[in-house]
């Protein structure tokens, strides 16, 4: 008998892998911060009778959200600039509240705040992009939280780095001193095409292919970036990464909501990722990512949350929810998305455009016991005849008990094993008060 470490019982186990499987009065064995084992209960208590025994009698037991697209310290800048459009929101009043306030402990603050909101809500896996990133990996370090860090890179200076150089030099000592991190892993993260230039964008491209690093990156969120990058260099901007060298499989493209048939086909053929905001997109009115489209095609999405200052919050339950009914409408297709496929985009998706599909996404045996329970047991969410189709269209983030990463519980009924809640409101509290008084005088 194996010495397992850990017996989680459930209701349901959904594996996500084989999609639309679920399995009943099953349990899941965990070893060294591994799936071990996925068999019914009754087996498992006969084979592993040592083990330390959770019961999870009316819960589904899916692989841990990954959330893949975020700006994680903005969290201190949720209901700060709402109602506007992008570029304004951006230029008005976002980005100058970055040049006041965005510093080490600004960024540090809100990534933990950010942390916390992600794991109450299923997230154990964030693909991230912000100044100082080496701060957002220590704070994912500390909360035992997975994290891809994004190296960003942007033509304009800041607190953290003063020119392209500059932010790439920075960004490549971070992917140094993370090298076989069990929880942090980078990615390249220039912004955006109108915010890097041609030289950037190169010597990014060049980098990634010599390293295999991802380049996580806004591509296509507006027409009004399109008819900038048309009236700047005389096209638009996927065909001006695709002259920088930049279009391949390593390539996760955010928000994708201006799309020509011709696109579809350059998309497809390079292999690139998708990863589909669609509350923030909403919130923003930049558009709507052709989702149906893209899944019909083959090409991988997968779903963020964009950050919590243009969403206005980190609820990967809500982006399943509205990728599917988005989807729906918009190709007049009740079965464009099936409930079934939305969990994978939030899951296993997540993982391959990250490169981490062999180790999370899924509960299989061998891979990382990043694992998260929802209470199906309650009023709001019965009768239940398809627990998938009630974790994306009836169940929320308030429905999520227990979380797991690397086999460690890290929420254990809704209480924070490795975070300080009240440290943590007690910081924002204060952070809100400066950041209110200065627009006073603005």
């Amino acid at each position: 008998m194996q010495n397992i470490k850990t017996l989680i019982h459930a209701r349901w186990v959904i594996p996500v892998i084989p999609e639309g499987q679920i399995l009943e009065n099953h349990s899941l064995a965990i070893y060294q911060g591994r799936i071990a084992d996925c068999l019914p209960r009754i087996e498992a208590e006969t084979r592993y009778r040592d083990a330390h025994q959770i019961e999870l009698t009316q819960h589904a037991l899916i692989p841990g959200l990954i959330n893949a697209h975020t700006h994680s310290p903005m969290s201190l800048l949720r209901g700060l600039a709402d109602d506007l459009p992008l570029m304004e929101w951006l230029e008005k009043h976002i980005w100058p509240a970055e040049t006041k306030w965005v510093s080490e402990t600004f960024v540090r603050d809100g990534a933990l705040l950010a942390i916390a909101e992600m794991l109450r809500g299923g997230i154990t896996c964030f693909n991230d992009m912000y100044f100082f990133p080496e701060v957002v990996a220590q704070a994912a370090v500390e909360a035992n939280m997975r994290a891809v860090i994004g190296m960003i890179v942007i033509d304009f200076p800041s607190r953290w780095a003063k020119t392209p150089e500059d932010y790439l030099r920075k960004g490549l000592e971070l992917n140094d001193n993370y090298q076989n991190h069990p929880l942090i892993k980078t990615a390249f993260a220039p912004h955006a095409p109108y915010t890097v230039s041609d030289e950037s964008l190169t010597q990014v491209a060049i980098l990634s292919k010599e390293l295999n690093i991802p380049v996580h990156m806004h591509i296509h969120e507006t027409v009004e970036e399109i008819n900038r990058s048309i009236t700047q260099y005389g096209m638009r901007p996927l065909g001006r990464l695709q002259r920088l060298g930049l279009l391949s499989s390593r390539l996760l493209a955010v928000h994708m909501t201006q799309l020509t048939d011709q696109e579809f086909q350059t998309i497809t053929k390079h292999g690139i990722h998708i990863v589909h905001c669609p509350e923030s997109n909403l919130k923003l009115a930049s558009g709507f990512c052709p989702v149906a489209k893209l899944y019909q095609a083959g090409i991988n999405i997968a779903l963020g949350t964009d950050s919590a200052a243009s969403n206005n919050d980190l609820d990967m339950f809500m982006e399943m929810r509205l990728t599917a009914l988005l989807a729906k409408a918009l190709a007049s297709d009740a079965s464009a998305i099936p409930a079934k496929q939305a969990l994978r985009m939030a899951t296993l998706n997540g993982a391959q455009a990250l490169g981490l599909e062999q180790e999370i996404g899924s509960l299989e045996i061998g891979k990382i016991a990043d694992i998260v329970a929802v209470d199906l047991g309650g009023l709001e969410t019965q009768p239940l005849y398809d627990p998938i189709s009630q974790l994306v269209y009836t169940a929320g983030r308030d429905k999520v008990s227990d979380v797991w990463i690397a086999g460690q519980q890290v929420l254990k009924r809704r209480q924070f094993t490795t975070l300080d809640e009240q440290l943590l409101l007690s910081r924002t509290q204060a952070w809100a008060e400066r950041i209110k008084e200065s627009r006073k005088f603005t």
